[in-house]
């Protein structure tokens, strides 16, 4: 193919038509617990009007008190990107930009935004002096053991791409993996909006979740073939296949003016006994004929030596599994591993047994790869859930989501007896075809627990080859150095030590240590002339992005922390009516207490803290006037709090409510 600006490129999307857009003062020293102390010193800002009144912004510093006894407050910025997401990003209006801009011709800029301290939310960016172009807009699933209760993801920063959003001329998605393409509708409208250049599967994957929010415009979706060159700007950019878990992956080249940058995305090599299949080492070697001065190279499986196992002998595992089966069986496994999930449907189709799926996004990946014509399955071989009785039970294959362990997927809920359809029990056979992602260990093993449970028979991947891994080990990352021969080396998608294990495992193998650049998130890698390696001393803002509900913006650390403090103390509520002249109550406070102590076997705790409650508050009134319901929540919390603490050992949240009238 050849080189082609967005608007001329023919194989535009035919499903889209336009291109869219997303879319306090000083506190005296307290004798009682300091951290708790602090975090009730955060809350009380929440409830400075009490009930009916305004709230302020949780965490926002109060201005020294004026002469009336009065406090302002600053009003925290929040700038609004849609009726449904709203960007909260903590910014500095005095911040100075310090991170030299590229204007020189010379230099390459590669900037791994997200993806390499982690699991997941991958995002890498290359900039010219006229162009940058993103790969990758992944988030990043929150475990039940991270500190963020309620948060549904993590995603890339884009700050840096924000305030450069006139450079920017394309997204390139290497595969249809959420952590590769499941932040796009969240930060699409942030960057501008640019054009979107993938393949056929990938974009139908892209386009059925961007049906999730409707709100949004469409995306400008261009479909490539593998092996397509297209220009952007004024950069060229090359296409080469990969092998991965799942079709329609590949690689990237960004040609420069002194080489080219080569992006694997996720990648293996399919080989036998570490032999290269000829057709995959040609694909690599046409790479290497043009000059590679970076490689941004996968690191998932960097700490495996050797080489990967192939997944032909899974799948052959699995169809005997299949065919062997004396009662029903029930495959958990990932939605997106598209050759594993054909397979079995056709192990089904060809010993006579019906499918049954199992989860949403099962659902959705065999319903886009019928769209993509990739799979033809047999009238009839799928069948509903509810209809299963109708068929013998070794008759019946059950593909299911949750072999992650994830609350609410359809494997979960029959590990606990939750499946509207589908009960456990001794005949059935369980197969968890995936490996454990770094995170979801004790999950997948609360998963596997509930299993046992209905004394279900359970085949996984450690006791039988039911499952190969996507990644290389380092045994082909190697391969892959060796054949491009690149300047310098980037390892990337993956936790620290398994970058560091890819540099150690290249190191070995000859590759210069001072060429190999180990990154954090937002780490700026310069490459002049091809030549000289410049590690720039500031990284691109980094700071975690959360998807919270509806709202999209920064770690809101007082936010988090308040729903930590509640999880661990829970919450003492005191409700007031003060006369607003004389200052004495009107009547005995209201205790609502959630999460910290049963009050009706307290009674003793609670006889007292209403003494201490009235005493505090008509101390610190007494002689006021006017009477400043701010300073007097202040003290009440303080004492209060202090009190729990002597009495209990315990720190709830204290949030005094107190209406003057």
């Amino acid at each position: 193919m050849n080189p082609e600006t967005p608007k001329s490129n023919p194989n535009k999307h035919p499903s889209t038509k336009r291109s869219g857009s997303y879319s306090a003062r000083p506190r005296r020293p307290h004798s009682g617990n300091t951290s708790a102390h602090r975090r009730n010193n955060d809350i009380r800002k929440h409830h400075s009007q009490g009930p009916a009144g305004s709230q302020k912004s949780a965490g926002t510093p109060s201005k020294k008190r004026s002469t009336n006894g009065r406090r302002g407050h600053k009003k925290q910025r929040r700038s609004m990107t849609s009726p449904a997401l709203t960007h909260r990003m903590n910014t500095n209006e005095d911040r100075v930009n310090i991170i030299p801009e590229l204007k020189d011709e010379d230099t390459v800029r590669i900037i791994p935004m997200s993806g390499v301290e982690q699991i997941g939310r991958n995002m890498t960016v290359v900039e010219t002096k006229d162009d940058i172009i993103i790969f990758d807009i992944g988030f990043q699933f929150v475990s039940p053991e991270s500190n963020a209760p309620g948060v549904n993801y993590i995603l890339p920063n884009t700050q840096y791409l924000e305030e450069r959003k006139h450079k920017i001329r394309a997204l390139v998605v290497t595969h249809g993996h959420l952590d590769h393409i499941g932040g796009i509708p969240f930060v699409m409208e942030r960057i501008g909006n640019p054009p979107i250049y993938t393949q056929y599967l990938t974009s139908l994957m892209v386009l059925k979740r961007q049906e999730e929010f409707p709100h949004l415009d469409p995306v400008d979706m261009n479909v490539i073939k593998e092996g397509d060159s297209f220009t952007v700007g004024k950069t060229k950019i090359k296409t080469f296949p990969v092998t991965h878990s799942i079709p329609d992956a590949m690689g990237i080249a960004v040609e420069t003016k002194h080489g080219d940058v080569v992006i694997t995305g996720d990648v293996k090599l399919t080989h036998e006994n570490g032999q290269v299949n000829k057709e995959e080492s040609k694909a690599w070697e046409d790479v290497a004929k043009d000059k590679v001065i970076a490689l941004v190279c996968d690191s998932t499986n960097a700490h495996q030596e050797g080489f990967s196992a192939g997944e032909a002998n899974v799948l052959n595992n699995l169809d005997q599994i299949v065919k062997n089966a004396t009662g029903r069986l029930i495959v958990g496994t990932f939605a997106s591993n598209f050759e594993r999930l054909f397979s079995i449907i056709a192990s089904c189709e060809k010993y006579g047994k019906k499918v049954v799926l199992e989860g949403r996004s099962i659902k959705t990946s065999v319903d886009i790869a019928i769209t993509a014509k990739l799979i033809s399955p047999k009238p009839g071989t799928f069948i509903n859930a509810g209809d299963m009785g109708d068929y013998p039970s070794d008759k019946i294959v059950i593909l299911s989501t949750g072999a992650q362990g994830e609350e609410f997927a359809a494997l979960m809920r029959m590990a606990t007896d939750k499946h509207k359809f589908i009960t456990l029990n001794e005949r059935d056979t369980v197969v968890l075809s995936s490996s454990v992602i770094p995170g979801n260990e004790i999950s997948v093993q609360m998963l596997k627990d509930n299993i046992y449970r209905r004394n279900v028979r359970v085949i996984n991947y450690q006791s039988a080859a039911v499952h190969s891994t996507g990644h290389g080990n380092a045994g082909e990352l190697v391969w892959i150095h060796q054949t491009l021969k690149p300047n310098f080396l980037i390892p990337v998608h993956g936790h620290h030590f398994m970058l560091k294990c890819h540099m150690y495992a290249a190191i070995e193998n000859g590759f210069k240590k001072e060429n190999i650049i180990v990154p954090d998130n937002g780490t700026i890698i310069d490459i002049k002339n091809g030549e000289e390696l410049i590690v720039q001393k500031n990284k691109a803002p980094n700071e975690l992005i959360y998807v919270d509900g509806f709202t999209v913006g920064a770690k809101q650390e007082v936010v988090l922390r308040d729903r930590q403090s509640l999880a661990e103390d829970g919450m003492f509520v005191i409700i007031a009516t003060i006369n607003a002249k004389t200052g004495k109550l009107r009547k005995s406070p209201d205790i609502i207490s959630r999460g910290f102590v049963y009050l009706r076997e307290n009674q003793q705790l609670l006889a007292e803290a209403r003494v201490l409650i009235k005493k505090t508050v008509e101390k610190h009134t007494e002689k006021m006037n006017p009477i400043d319901l701010d300073m007097v929540k202040d003290e009440l919390t303080d004492t209060v709090s202090g009190f729990l603490m002597q009495k209990t050992s315990k720190s709830p949240m204290v949030i005094p409510v107190l209406i003057g009238l």
